[in-house]
């Protein structure tokens, strides 16, 4: 049984090559659009915490890989953005081959940044 990751770069290192690339570019992405965020891993996925509070985490399985939005908000309040993907509660599923588009994702880290300085 591997180990679980201890940082983030850790939980990327155990990836597939085409899951890693897909979650680097949303890490970009999410650090360029809030760049106080520190990384950690949360619940076992490699996450974002701002001020304290949990951002967004990132993750990959054998199928697919994920944005988790850490807010069942979220989601429902961008579900037409979010009409072509896979989504649950909190989560955006997309294929590796597929990442979503950098505009979506910022939207997404800023609407997660806009909840959290709510709740202070």
């Amino acid at each position: 049984m591997p180990l679980k990751p201890k940082t983030f770069d850790q939980y990327l290192a155990a990836l597939s090559d085409d899951n890693r690339a897909a979650l680097e570019t949303l890490r970009k992405i999410i650090r360029s659009t809030a760049p106080k965020a520190e990384e950690c891993i949360s619940y076992g996925l490699a996450a974002f915490r701002l001020n304290g509070k949990p951002l967004v985490a990132i993750g990959a399985t054998a199928k697919h890989c994920a944005l988790y939005l850490m807010s069942g908000s979220t989601v429902e309040t961008h579900a037409d953005d979010l009409a072509e993907y896979d989504t649950s509660k909190g989560t955006i599923r997309f294929p590796a081959n597929q990442p979503l588009p950098a505009p979506l994702v910022k939207k997404l880290v800023e609407a997660r940044m806009a909840e959290n300085a709510i709740r202070r």
